[in-house]
């Protein structure tokens, strides 16, 4: 794939936690319900407990919630492209998901663009489709596939790139940035920490960067993957 409008890229990274602190605060209801998925998820997490396994749930829409989404565009040429980075974050769900489908609703008139993230077709977009239904919100557009035919969804996902048509395998947004020689965004906490990071230290801005790292990462990569060079640090900018 040519990037001569990688300008016209979204590149995303979501994080998510569960919606409460511990599997022992759980209203009665909510915990029910855990308890169900959670007996599905046992026989893959030997002498896991509905307990143990609660850090998890942060990882399904049902269960979860969005506290940081990051965005990055590219500005200008290959010679002087920059990547410009935008973070929406918070303990409010519903508001930092109204700023972000007020910035999409904004961004995407005019040329066709493109969203792009590593597993996005199978985590960050449906995620944000769901948490969105179930705050009350509107689907963007560029988000929503409902109806559409295949070569209508403008969405990117450079775990689909890597496979190449191989559906066999999983490879971390760590190994392929490793694999190609770009600098891990894994140097300081990884996806399995977050939920504590968040509910335990109460450090939301240690998770923030965390999220625009995966951006940058995932911006290299299909940079990478198109034999484009890679952006310099000094062109990766970050807004407040």
């Amino acid at each position: 794939m040519a990037l001569s409008s990688a300008n016209h890229i979204l590149f995303l990274d979501i994080e998510t936690v569960p919606q409460y602190p511990a599997y022992e605060q759980l209203p009665n209801d909510w915990r029910h319900l855990w308890d169900i998925k959670s007996a599905s998820l046992a026989k893959y997490h030997e002498g896991q407990t509905n307990e143990t396994l609660y850090p998890r749930a942060g990882i399904y829409a049902e269960f979860g919630k969005i506290v940081c989404i990051s965005c990055g565009v590219m500005q200008g040429k290959t010679s002087s492209r920059k990547l410009i980075i935008k973070s929406f974050y918070g303990n409010d769900e519903l508001l930092l998901l109204t700023q972000f489908t007020e910035m999409l609703n904004k961004w995407v008139p005019g040329e066709p663009k493109q969203l792009c993230a590593h597993n996005g077709k199978e985590f960050d977009f449906p995620y944000l489709c769901r948490r969105m239904i179930i705050n009350g919100l509107p689907i963007p557009s560029i988000l929503n596939i409902s109806g559409k035919k295949p070569w209508e969804v403008n969405h990117l996902d450079t775990l689909e790139l890597w496979k190449f048509g191989d559906y066999k395998s999983f490879t971390s947004l760590n190994l392929l940035a490793h694999v190609l020689g770009i600098p891990t965004p894994k140097d300081d906490i990884d996806g399995s920490m977050v939920w504590e990071v968040y509910w335990k230290e109460k450090n939301l801005e240690r998770i923030v960067k965390y999220c625009q790292k995966d951006v940058v990462t995932v911006a290299q990569i299909l940079l990478k993957m198109n034999g484009e060079a890679l952006l310099k640090e000094e062109n990766i900018e970050i807004k407040g």
